[in-house]
């Protein structure tokens, strides 16, 4: 076969060359003779720029040199949809030329090419370097699409790399560590809440060997790139010819007259073959639909897993979001759509912040994961499913998840998507039952006669005047119909297990707050956060400014930051559940190309942190009469300001770290029953059942609700009972005034 290939490579090392074109010759078929041109071999169409660079430059850029004025400036903005999926076409319909010739439903080739990785941390710190930078908090390393600053500027972990000059020769410079097909560059401004910087128009060159170096061209001129108009906003331009080479610079020309020169990036490219370096494994092993789901095709998705496995699945819905998206829910279980005496309810929930993309991708990956897996008899799946019911809710915010999607991955920014479509944080919207707690704590002397769970919830909330969204009001109706005991919540944007409180006590900006729970929260914490392999790598960059592997990449939620009205809290005062927040990933919304390589990371921890859910204590409250199980039973445990309540059918469970624990369980119209427990260190919890006795006056009751008369013997024991009772009050008060009498003589 003779190919002939009209390919823009520059520069381009002749070993790669071959090895691109033996590529492309196995393609083929041996007796066929073909001309490909690079427009043919990608399936695209060069894109073409329309206006010069009057339609960028305006008054309130840098007075600096401008461009030739035959320059044509890329006209690639903000007007771009690049979705994960389908990095295909313009979403300004007025545009002549599309990207690439092929339409909205079809899948990405291998050369359509993902971000290399500056904001997921793939590239390292080493291969970033610049002209210069203003400070070490500001150098190459911080570089990098959607970095966060902290509160304060001037630390080691600023917002952005800033160059130390302002003139259009500083640069920051990306080393790919090998032969890379470059395409775009997502640009930028600077993170603060002190400082307005951001680039306006910059140039690209590339390079091999970092000394010599090559233009990114526009017919025959250099093309300069639209950039920033503010600081959050991404904005994405494509090369004008993808180019392979090695190196790539980002020379900005022009900025924000207030400002200087600063910028966070990513970088477009595809990783050409190279004979001489081994190929990481940066995917997966298991058949598992890893790519992005708007809501409908998370739907479709959902629904075809309950078709793969009908009798342990049921698809159900807990609500509507403000536009009326349907929460949907996976329910697993070997017995779908009922409780089973004894059996722990657990839950996932994801999607909170619509913009953080990845729970919800993991969410439906376990799905599918835990469906395949049980039929194909895995035993630790198997045993999974039967004795727990698993529910997943992976959208929990679908109207934020949308707003962020038409963006796509690397376009959403930060916050797009984040709140729900009325401007609401969920993770700020649930009741706030801890300083409700607190208050009567300070009011009450004796702190036993405070409630230390069920708080219910203040009328103020409940009425259809208070700003609860509405998919907030679903997941506390779910909460109070299922007895969950179990429960994480999914985030991105740092890696780290919080654990509650999530609120501080005393109003101040961090500190930690414990529950009476704290050991066996900081234990489920680190359960997650251990066999996580992204989290457990010591070796690991920080995300953004907090290194929380001086914890364990563990931490109590308020020593973090204080965040009032969180579902964590509301869980563990106003329901049996204990729940924690796992931040997955720097990356919220990653690249469908990281997906696979994210499943890994969190496929033991997801499957782990489940099985939690069988640690401790469990059982059944009945009558010891009639045998029927009572509800609303309080477990307490000796030393523990926390108790919990049997569910429905009288059964409950009782989350415990291994030791010996005296429990007392009481209800009203009973008499407490008390007994000596043991939790050992296996995963499986200890059965302790209590049998309840009625007391007389809850058996009077019943008789005379039923209008009967009482029984003889009855009325015999309860007058026995009060005589009993007027002996013990009589005693006691003829002792207390001989005690003051004595005490009159002695004065006397």
């Amino acid at each position: 076969m003779h190919i002939r290939l009209e390919m823009t490579f520059a520069p381009m090392s002749v070993c790669t060359l071959i090895i691109l074109c033996t590529t492309l010759c196995a393609t083929f078929p041996s007796n066929v003779t073909t001309t490909i041109s690079y427009a043919e071999f990608t399936n695209q169409t060069v894109p073409q720029y329309y206006g010069s660079d009057d339609n960028v430059h305006n008054d309130s850029f840098k007075n600096t040199s401008r461009p030739n004025k035959n320059t044509k400036t890329p006209k690639v903005t903000t007007i771009l949809s690049l979705k994960t999926e389908n990095l295909d076409d313009y979403t300004d319909k007025n545009l002549e030329k599309t990207i690439l010739s092929r339409s909205r439903d079809e899948n990405l080739s291998d050369l359509d090419c993902p971000p290399l990785g500056l904001e997921s941390l793939r590239v390292d710190d080493s291969q970033l370097q610049a002209s210069s930078f203003l400070r070490i908090g500001l150098g190459p390393h911080r570089g990098r699409l959607n970095i966060q600053s902290g509160l304060e500027d001037g630390d080691l972990h600023d917002g952005a790399w800033c160059a130390q000059y302002e003139d259009q020769n500083q640069w920051l410079e990306l080393d790919a560590q090998r032969p890379t097909l470059f395409t775009g560059v997502i640009l930028q401004g600077r993170n603060s809440i002190w400082s307005q910087d951001w680039v306006h128009t910059y140039k690209v060159q590339l390079s091999n060997d970092s000394l010599r170096w090559t233009a990114c061209m526009n017919g025959t001129d250099e093309a300069v790139f639209e950039g920033n108009q503010d600081s959050e906003t991404p904005v994405l331009a494509l090369l004008p010819v993808p180019t392979v080479a090695r190196y790539l610079r980002i020379n900005p020309q022009s900025w924000f007259i207030n400002g200087t020169i600063c910028l966070r990036a990513e970088v477009l490219g595809c990783s050409l073959p190279e004979p001489n370096l081994r190929e990481e494994e940066s995917g997966s092993a298991d058949d598992l639909d890893f790519r992005h789901h708007n809501y409908k095709e998370m739907r479709k998705f959902m629904k075809a897993v309950t078709e793969e496995c009908p009798d342990i699945t049921r698809m159900y819905s807990i609500g509507k979001s403000y536009t009326g998206l349907k929460l949907y829910v996976l329910e697993i279980s070997d017995n779908p759509g009922q409780h089973e005496l004894g059996e722990p309810e657990f839950r996932y929930v994801a999607g909170m912040h619509g913009n953080e993309a990845l729970g919800r991708e993991l969410l439906l990956n376990l799905m599918q994961y835990l469906c395949r897996e049980y039929k194909n008899g895995r035993e630790r799946v198997v045993r999974l499913v039967k004795e727990t019911r698993i529910h997943l809710l992976p959208s929990m915010n679908p109207d934020g998840h949308e707003e962020a999607y038409s963006k796509g991955s690397e376009l959403s920014g930060w916050a797009l998507g984040r709140y729900s479509y009325e401007g609401i944080d969920m993770n700020h919207n649930f009741a706030d039952l801890n300083n409700i707690m607190w208050d009567a704590q300070e009011k009450e002397k004796d702190k036993s006669k405070v409630s230390n769970h069920y708080i219910p919830i203040p009328e103020y909330y409940t009425s259809e005047d208070a700003f609860v969204a509405p998919e907030t009001r679903a997941v506390i109706s779910w909460m109070q119909d299922i007895p969950f005991v179990l429960s994480a919540n999914l985030h991105g944007g740092e890696m780290v297990v919080t654990y509650p409180f999530d609120c501080t006590r005393h109003w101040i900006p961090q500190e930690n707050t414990p529950t009476a729970d704290d050991g066996f929260f900081r234990w489920l914490a680190s359960v997650y956060a251990s066999t996580n392999r992204a989290m457990a790598n010591p070796e690991r960059r920080i995300c953004h400014y907090e290194d929380f592997q001086q914890h364990n990449n563990i931490i109590n939620g308020a020593d973090w930051h204080t965040l009032p009205g969180s579902m964590n809290d509301f869980s563990y005062l106003h329901t049996n559940c204990f729940e924690v927040t796992v931040e997955l990933s720097c990356d919220k919304f990653p690249h469908a190309s990281e997906l696979p390589h994210e499943w890994e990371n969190n496929k033991e921890s997801l499957l782990l942190y489940m099985e939690q859910v069988h640690r401790g204590i469990k059982g059944v409250v009945r009558d010891k009469n009639t045998g029927a199980g009572i509800a609303d039973a309080v477990i307490k445990v000796e030393d523990l300001d926390h108790d919990i309540r049997s569910a429905l059918d009288g059964d409950y469970w009782r989350l415990l770290n291994p030791g010996q624990y005296k429990v007392t369980v009481h209800a009203e119209g009973y008499f407490p029953s008390v007994r000596r427990c043991y939790v050992g260190n296996e995963p499986r919890p200890t059965v302790y059942d209590f049998w309840l006795i009625k007391t007389p006056r809850q058996k009077l009751r019943e008789i005379l609700a039923k209008d009967k008369k009482v029984p003889k013997d009855l009325q015999l024991r309860l007058r026995t009972l009060r005589l009993r009772k007027l002996r013990v009050s009589t005693k006691a008060i003829n002792h207390r005034r001989a005690q003051q009498q004595k005490s009159r003589t002695v004065q006397h």
